[in-house]
């Protein structure tokens, strides 16, 4: 293990055995990068299972159960290993010897915040792009659940050692924004003592543009009312999206997530716009980045003018017959080639979006994570088309869809807001449970599963409450500490005091079996985050703390009934020292996993 790096953990030393033990029966020949260790799908079955047999069966020449055979041989005389069984076409199964599980927890004790920590990333630039919200209002809990997913996928893939920067896209060019500074000059003309009756169709009809009105009339006096729309639209339009922003991020902050980068649309197009949030200096870019992206993939190849035959569903509703000029998105596994000008010669979203990708390849990522929202699934293909095109085949695009949020009290949907005019703000959701019921209950589902939010669920202290449920249990572990500091005045009351005391615990003392469940969970939160984080998962994290809550919480209740299995034993300090180096490391490894998923850890509920 080279200096800085996370130390290995017991799947990892196991794979390595594993590949040993099949080098040693097929030879230095044998690709063995393609074994997996991992904990079997039935527990019966033993601690831990490998593909290695199946995987190297043809490349060996060999019968799968043949090969099993003599692999299981080779690990038999292995120092951890306590049994091994063959089963099914070839699959080995490992059960472990107990004192590993000790070794296992006494590794989490040793290693404190950084057990878990991986090394797999190997420092590889990934760039995750999330949010990326209209900047047209504020942010509602559909916005909430994307930025809470990428947020948590981004600490994820940090934790599991690649060089991470979180991505906002603002999308401050086109139509939207137009609607959007017609929107802030109708409250302008507001703001100025006109009456404005009701809201035109069309545009935003929320109060939160009032403010912008009232900024516009304080800046500006009547002096807007007296200019034609093409000189006072830009003006308007960049104060309200600069105030739209500024909302946006305090919509974010409210959920403690703050994008390392906020990237311009309208940079694309006009060149590098300056940050009013920034102080760094404006470093000057071509005008028109957009034009250079389409000019290089032309120079490549793939781009042409050409037709586009009519839609085979019958579909004509954006179908143009005229030669345009298009991008060969056909060539990298699209259905279509796609237009990258519009009639009028103005850029296709596409065409902008093409731009904003290669702006990520110039800045070194070639490993690239986009977060979006579920109505956007059949662009995916174009945009991969994309990305291929532009790195020649080097980069790697991961869309991840997040799914509909539906928001809900008690069973029954929840009226809209009259702040942001037709639905629900994300803030007012934060204010009104907390940020951590937020963040938790949006990521105990999978990212493309609906999602039904409900207000009033997401507070109840009950075991069908995830959130409740497991920063539940990461305060009963501390309550154990309290209890067995009043039971034994000589056990250390400060945290790294004790910590020290429970390194020194003898865990060989655990023998029952939901202490050894439990520290089999602990041994197996390292590769639970290798493969969170390689499957851009981060609902594995959630449902793995629910699981060594319930787990916890369960040998509890068991000590309740069998005082000889509660965690503090009178008259046996031994036995007690031993088991709260057990909760110890419950309570570690529950603060790590709620410290990724941006959950606060509390030590006392109340």
């Amino acid at each position: 293990m080279t200096a800085g790096s996370p130390p290995s953990h017991l799947f990892a030393t196991m794979l390595a055995r594993v590949q040993a033990a099949a080098g040693a029966v097929l030879g230095p020949a044998a690709d063995l990068a393609r074994i997996v260790v991992e904990p079997p799908r039935d527990p019966t079955h033993g601690d831990m299972a490998t593909n290695a047999a199946m995987v190297l069966a043809k490349d060996a020449g060999m019968k799968p159960r043949d090969l099993a055979d003599k692999i299981a041989e080779a690990l038999r005389a292995d120092s951890l290993v306590e049994k091994i069984d063959v089963a099914g076409p070839g699959f080995i199964n490992l059960t472990l010897k107990s004192h590993v599980w000790g070794d296992a927890l006494r590794a989490v004790l040793e290693q404190g915040k950084q057990y878990g920590r991986g090394a797999i990333g190997r420092g590889e630039k990934i760039n995750v792009e999330y949010v990326s919200a209209n900047p047209t209002g504020p942010l509602h809990v559909g916005h909430g659940r994307g930025a809470v997913f990428g947020d948590a996928l981004a600490s994820l893939l940090a934790f599991a050692g690649y060089d991470v920067t979180r991505e906002y896209y603002i999308n401050d060019a086109g139509a939207q924004v137009d609607v959007l500074a017609r929107s802030a000059f109708l409250r302008y003309r507001e703001a100025l003592g006109e009456a404005i009756g009701e809201i035109p169709d069309g545009l935003y009809p929320g109060d939160y543009l009032k403010e912008c009105g009232e900024e516009l009339a304080k800046d500006y006096g009547d002096s807007l009312t007296k200019m034609p729309e093409d000189e006072w639209l830009p003006i308007v339009r960049l104060r309200a999206t600069d105030m739209m922003m500024a909302e946006i991020r305090n919509d974010l902050a409210s959920l403690r997530i703050v994008p390392n980068v906020f990237f311009s649309e309208r940079s694309l197009i006009e060149g590098e716009l300056p940050d009013p949030f920034s102080s760094e200096p404006v470093v000057e870019r071509p005008n028109d980045i957009v034009a250079v992206a389409i000019a290089q993939m032309r120079e490549l190849g793939h781009v042409y003018e050409g037709r586009l035959p009519p839609p085979k569903s019958g579909n004509l509703e954006d179908w143009e017959d005229r030669e345009q000029t298009l991008f060969r998105s056909t060539a990298f596994g699209d259905d279509v080639d796609r237009p990258l000008l519009k009639s009028d010669g103005s850029y296709t979203y596409f065409a902008t979006d093409i731009a904003y990708h290669k702006s990520k390849l110039d800045r070194g990522f070639l490993s690239l994570i986009d977060v979006w929202g579920a109505d956007h699934g059949g662009y995916i293909k174009r945009m991969k088309a994309a990305v291929s095109a532009l790195s020649g085949g080097k980069a790697d695009l991961d869309v991840k869809l997040v799914q509909l949020v539906r928001l809900l009290r008690a069973g029954e949907p929840v009226k809209m807001s009259k702040r942001a005019g037709d639905y629900v703000t994300l803030r007012e959701v934060v204010a009104e449970v907390g940020r951590s019921a937020v963040r938790f209950d949006m990521l105990y589902r999978k990212n493309d599963a609906v999602l039904d939010f409900d207000l009033a669920k997401v507070i109840e202290q009950s075991r069908e409450n995830p959130v409740f449920y497991v920063q539940y249990g990461h305060a009963r572990g501390h309550s154990i500490f309290r209890m067995a500091q009043a039971e034994m005045p000589a056990f250390p009351v400060e945290p790294a005091a004790r910590l020290e005391a429970l390194k020194k615990a003898n865990v060989s003392l655990l023998t029952d079996e939901g202490e050894l469940s439990i520290m089999r969970k602990l041994a197996l939160y390292p590769r639970l985050i290798e493969a969170a984080a390689v499957a851009h998962e981060p609902h594995r994290v959630a449902f793995y703390l629910y699981e060594l809550a319930s787990e916890f919480h369960g040998q509890w209740s068991r000590g309740k009934d069998l005082p000889h299995l509660r965690f503090i034993i009178q008259n046996d300090p031994e036995t007690t020292v031993a088991r709260l180096a057990l909760v110890q490391a419950i309570v570690t490894v529950l603060a790590s996993g709620l410290a990724l998923l941006g959950v606060d850890a509390p030590e006392e509920m109340r």
